[in-house]
């Protein structure tokens, strides 16, 4: 069943077009990935969705989503409240509505 996955980040200020630059080829080559978007949620805030084949792809990819996170690391501000720099989370789809 496919799933998906959402990360939430705040980017420092002048570092937008950096963090940006870090996506451009962001899942090229990863097995699963169906369709990745970045959305731009606020004033240096964005999210990562992506749909992945099963839950199983996502899983097999978390590797390579940490090892991206890690090369824009210095371009993101701390969320609070324990977060760190990304609020992640993913599932199955239980219900398409469309």
């Amino acid at each position: 069943m496919t799933a998906f996955n959402a990360v939430r980040f705040r980017v420092k200020p002048g570092l937008e077009q950096d963090f940006l630059d870090a996506h451009r080829n962001v899942g090229q080559d990863w097995p699963g990935l169906v369709h990745a978007n970045i959305i731009k949620t606020g004033d240096r805030s964005y999210c990562i969705i992506a749909e992945w084949a099963d839950a199983e792809a996502l899983a097999q990819a978390r590797p390579n989503m940490i090892a991206t996170l890690n090369s824009f690391r210095a371009t993101l501000e701390d969320l609070g409240r324990g977060l760190g720099v990304t609020d992640a989370v993913s599932g199955p789809v239980v219900m398409p509505l469309r």
